[in-house]
């Protein structure tokens, strides 16, 4: 198909009918979805509806069998993952098995992508020493490699590493899967307050349907590859758009 001769930089994240087959599986069907800038999307719905593969296609990781994708007004559909200016928050966390948390060389998990862009040694300091400390990540888990740490720490880790370099778009699947109850509401907190103070987009996948109301300002429902409902979560609430939206808040006891 054509790609659309002009989007305005505002929306900052464009989809246009993209899909992304794997064999006879439409993983993604024909989704248009437009972002604006500042916005915190979350993306929910059943295992196995496009979720993480819709994410995935967005930074580049996949390749689209057919549609666009313009961030800030930009067509990227031939851009690597590297140049389109976003940061992801994986589920099953992708941390370097060979890096500590964080030391002085600067040579680890939470400090490599700055050091990379040469920045200066002592906001790096400052920088992982703040995001540790806002994540709950103890400096006594520093000298630790990834196969050291509980799943829940690797999540933080995770998180805090997404958060070292402002990105154009934030990508979150399921960052709080592995989070203990009692970090999980302060975790949550810290999300929606970085996303704030960085003004990027940040969209946000998961199951947990309450979760993703209370922190978003949209939700879009996917099912089986297909988007079938955005709006703001009041809105979803008191107008599902289907039966199948209907059932899956009920499910929620929303």
């Amino acid at each position: 198909m054509d790609a659309i001769t002009y989007v305005p930089p505002h929306k900052g994240l464009v989809l246009d009918q993209i899909t992304k087959r794997f064999g006879s599986v439409v993983a993604v069907d024909r989704v248009s979805l437009s972002v604006d800038l500042y916005e915190f999307l979350a993306v929910i719905g059943p295992t196995g509806c496009g979720k993480t593969t819709l994410l995935r296609l967005i930074a580049g990781l996949e390749k689209l069998d057919d549609g666009h994708i313009y961030i800030l007004g930009e067509c990227v559909d031939d851009k690597k993952p590297v140049q389109r200016g976003i940061r992801m928050v994986f589920q099953d966390y992708a941390l370097w098995p060979h890096m500590q948390v964080f030391n002085r060389d600067f040579y680890s998990n939470l400090s490599f992508s700055m050091k990379i862009r040469r920045t200066l040694p002592v906001n790096i300091q400052e920088k992982v020493h703040t995001i540790a400390s806002r994540l709950g990540i103890g400096k006594h888990l520093f000298p630790r490699k990834p196969d050291e740490l509980s799943a829940g720490q690797k999540q933080m880790v995770g998180i805090g590493r997404a958060m070292t370099i402002k990105p154009k778009i934030l990508l979150l699947d399921e960052p709080l899967s592995n989070v203990d109850p009692q970090h999980r509401l302060s975790l949550r907190k810290e999300l929606k307050d970085y996303h704030n103070r960085m003004g990027t987009i940040s969209i946000y996948v998961s199951h947990n349907l309450p979760e993703a109301f209370s922190l978003a300002d949209r939700v879009a429902i996917m099912k089986d590859g297909k988007i079938v409902q955005v709006d703001v979560p009041s809105k979803i609430r008191e107008r599902p758009a289907n039966a199948f939206v209907k059932g899956f808040l009920q499910c929620f006891e929303l």
